[in-house]
């Protein structure tokens, strides 16, 4: 697993939440949810099971990946 940032919307600011993603291939990579994940609590860029590719960005706490762009989607249950 590797750690990535996910956007979160509708904060007001730009917030990130940091959760898990499973490589998939060159670049590829699935979003898995967060242990407390609660889709009505926040609204996250890219939900848990989508397929994305990351770039490195620096934010508050370093040099993290953040997922930036949606390649598929399909939902975990």
């Amino acid at each position: 697993m590797t750690e990535i940032y996910i956007r979160l919307l509708d904060e007001g600011t730009e917030v990130y939440r940091p959760t898990e993603a499973k490589p998939l291939g060159p670049g590829l990579f699935r979003v898995m949810p967060t242990s407390n994940y609660n889709s009505e609590d926040e609204k996250w860029e890219f939900v848990p099971g989508s397929l994305v590719r990351l770039e490195k960005r620096q934010l508050d706490g370093g040099e993290v990946f953040v997922a930036v762009k949606s390649l598929l989607h399909t939902t975990t249950k």
